[in-house]
């Protein structure tokens, strides 16, 4: 910064208060909030005055703090009160950014995405919309939003999500980008739609005279994360065959059944994760909860949850903290 004087007179780096004030930037300034169901759907709104989706929020009122702005907004666009002190995002829009009329002046903007958290049915069932201006809320399939939404908005919702998953605090973003991408980023996650599996959980082995369409592993490095596979291609995430590494204890978890087969979940301890054999996948390290995050199990994934930890427990490994997926080296590691 430089110095400031009242002197006109003074050269060098001095500045006057008016001619310091007139060379910095005025942008405008504005706060969103992310919400999601227990499915992990995101809460968007439609409007009377535009085509495309938008998450709850608008603009922030002279003098007002960005989350003091978020919970009003909230509160006068679908009547429920909250406060919202995490932040998922600060996006950075520049001036030229499209879908502003040149009359407009748009200066740019710093938009605020604040964490919603995930709303139970009964908080989605007391949304009161107003008279005017929003004319109905949906909640969307993360992979669906950019068919829904302005393209820098989905990116900028997109952004925020997988930084919530990651847990290691706000994403700084440059119209909607992340200066500093993280593995889901740089992989894309969450791009296309999840697999849905809402067949209802059912704990042990499969039973015999059941056929099996699908065979899956939480497999548990030492640290008490999991192996998870993504997708390059696609960004679609999923959990490994059972035998896909070298693993331990392997003990039948669990099962779904749905079209008249059973999807069948192994726990075990990872040994070592081998060399990449397929260039197609990216091999991640994440806790249980980010994979039913990225995950579309249904209700019945906080029972498939509770399997996972019960198993890890036995397996006595540590309940890990959330941090953002960690992608594997090729070669591969061995503990």
């Amino acid at each position: 910064m430089p110095q400031l004087t009242d002197d006109p007179e003074r050269a060098g780096t001095w500045m006057t208060p008016e001619e310091y004030g007139a060379s910095r930037a005025a942008v405008w300034t504005a706060a969103v909030v992310l919400v999601t169901d227990p499915d992990g759907r995101v809460l968007v709104q439609s409007v009377d005055y535009r085509a495309d989706r938008l998450l709850p929020g608008g603009a922030v009122d002279a003098g007002e703090a960005p989350a003091a702005a978020a919970a009003r907004e909230v509160r006068e666009e679908l009547g429920i009160d909250g406060h919202y002190p995490r932040g998922l995002a600060v996006d950075w829009i520049p001036a030229d950014a499209p879908g502003f009329p040149p009359e407009m002046r748009f200066p740019g903007e710093i938009l605020h995405v604040y964490d919603g958290g995930t709303w139970t049915a009964e908080r989605i069932g007391s949304v009161r919309l107003p008279a005017q201006e929003i004319t109905g809320i949906d909640f969307a399939e993360p992979a669906d939003l950019p068919a829904l939404m302005d393209p820098g908005d989905a990116r900028r919702a997109l952004a925020a999500l997988r930084a919530r998953i990651n847990g290691s605090g706000p994403a700084l973003l440059e119209d909607g980008r992340p200066t500093n991408p993280t593995a889901l980023d740089r992989l894309g996650v969450l791009r296309t739609r999840r697999t849905p599996q809402h067949g209802p959980w059912r704990p042990g082995p499969v039973p015999a005279h059941m056929p099996v369409r699908e065979r899956s592993g939480w497999l548990f490095a030492p640290d008490g994360r999991v192996l998870l596979l993504v997708a390059r291609a696609t960004g679609a995430a999923h959990l490994p065959a059972p035998a896909a590494q070298p693993a331990t204890g392997a003990v039948p978890l669990g099962y779904r059944y749905a079209d008249g087969g059973a999807a069948a979940r192994t726990a075990a301890r990872l040994t070592a994760v081998a060399p990449a054999a397929d260039p197609a996948y990216a091999r991640l390290l994440a806790t249980p909860e980010q994979v039913r995050e990225l995950s579309d199990w249904g209700p019945a994934g906080r029972e498939e949850l509770s399997a996972v930890h019960a198993a890890r427990a036995e397996l006595c490994l540590p309940a890990p903290p959330r941090t953002p997926p960690t992608e594997l080296p090729e070669q591969g590691l061995r503990w």
